[in-house]
């Protein structure tokens, strides 16, 4: 590692991120995964251009969502901003994905790819799990759809989607007091496997919040491999890691009513319905999941997502977060598998005084490339460099952590 006076988290942050791929041979193993896409095109030759060349063939002022496509809705929170009149109005970022019903590419070869890669080419009970959760990676996005959803009995219309068929747009909203769920509908029918009603949650301006990573913070995957990857994702029933839920259940109930909770993970879009589910059965807290969008419907996406600039990505969604609810005194929690310590740090010291305290949870139960040394306390000095030392916490029993927030709650008081 680089000399304290030299060293840049976010770029020692690439740099583990680089030298895990080129050790597990990520490169070689996306490039062996079964290709969704039309034969013969590669994965260097779909890009943008390919895409914005699609799009152009769409209303560019949207057309409704029918029972053709499949629609997620995210749940998301509502935050008070300004308007124009600087009077206070409530307001929520909006995001609704948009996919074509009928897969057009060979489901049952793919799987059977997917299987063979992970040694279950004979086990049906194996290949069936592996269809239902790779579906989402299989459909084809909906550019230009335009959804529109019941929200507190008055109808809010979405803006268009975009090439990637997410819809992303701020809404304003009627008041409403802090804390208080709402449940959102779609108009129309999205047809089948669509989460057609989200949650909103609105959140004052003071007070506290937590953000929460979900691999290995709050769910087992245990390995930077790329088949184990593809295991933990498609085939092994999601679990939760030993006195997690424990500890969020006792947060909740240590902080105010009102507090929200964010899930911040590198993991991208097609898995919102999987990871939602998983916290909602594992009896983790409600809150607004943020995933990344950068999946392009591919498998070889999924790992990408999860091993490529992830510090960069978490640091610019939690500025995002930052721009909401900018008076809130935040709680973070993360691993030290990936660049979690690095990218809140970075936010520790460019926001400062928004993030009041980090507990990274040391992941020595991980078959990982190279976690000895991401677990070095110096690489935690490091990363946290500047950051006052009772400001941050690496643990290993989740039952660390809870004092420590009570007393920081009391001296918040």
């Amino acid at each position: 590692m680089a000399d304290a006076s030299e060293f840049i988290p976010s770029a020692f942050a690439a740099e583990m991120q680089l030298r895990t791929r080129k050790k597990q041979d990520f490169d070689g193993f996306e490039a062996s995964l079964p290709d969704p896409r039309a034969p013969g095109l590669s994965l260097k030759q779909f890009n943008v251009a390919h895409i914005l060349d699609a799009f152009t063939k769409y209303n560019p002022f949207g057309r409704p969502v029918n029972g053709e496509d499949i629609v997620w809705l995210f749940d998301n929170t509502a935050y008070q901003s300004p308007d124009h009149t600087h009077h206070t109005v409530w307001e929520a970022e909006f995001v609704a994905a948009v996919f074509e019903k009928e897969c057009k590419c060979k489901v049952a070869d793919i799987v059977s790819g997917i299987a063979e890669k992970l040694g279950l080419a004979d086990d049906e009970e194996g290949k069936q799990t592996i269809e239902e959760r790779l579906r989402p990676f299989l459909w084809d996005v909906r550019p230009a759809k335009v959804a529109k959803i019941l929200h507190k009995d008055k109808e809010i219309k979405l803006s268009p989607t975009g090439i990637n068929g997410i819809s992303t747009s701020t809404q304003k909203l009627e008041k409403d007091q802090s804390g208080q769920e709402i449940i959102s509908e779609l108009t129309a029918d999205g047809g089948a496997d669509s989460p057609l009603k989200m949650e909103t949650y609105y959140a004052g301006p003071e007070g506290w919040a937590v953000i929460s990573d979900i691999d290995d913070t709050i769910k087992v995957t245990l390995t930077s491999d790329p088949t184990g990857i593809l295991r933990s994702t498609f085939v092994d029933a999601p679990k939760a890691i030993p006195g997690m839920v424990e500890l969020y259940s006792d947060i909740v109930h240590t902080l105010p009513k009102d507090s929200p909770w964010f899930y911040l993970s590198a993991s991208p879009y097609n898995l919102y319905p999987f990871l939602r589910e998983f916290r909602d059965e594992a009896k983790f807290p409600a809150g607004t999941m943020i995933l990344r969008d950068s999946s392009w419907r591919t498998v070889s996406g999924l790992l990408t997502a999860l091993t490529v600039q992830t510090e960069e990505y978490k640091a610019d969604r939690m500025r995002k977060i930052h721009s909401w609810l900018p008076k809130r005194k935040l709680i973070v929690f993360g691993d030290s598998t990936q660049s979690d310590p690095e990218a809140y740090g970075e936010i520790y010291r460019t926001v400062p005084g928004w993030i009041k305290i980090i507990f990274i949870r040391k992941a020595t139960d991980v078959a990982a490339f190279g976690i000895e040394e991401k677990n070095q306390p110096e690489r935690f000095e490091k990363a946290f460099k500047d950051i006052p030392r009772e400001a941050w916490h690496v643990f290993e029993e989740p039952g660390e952590c809870l004092e420590r927030i009570r007393d920081l709650v009391a001296r918040e008081a």
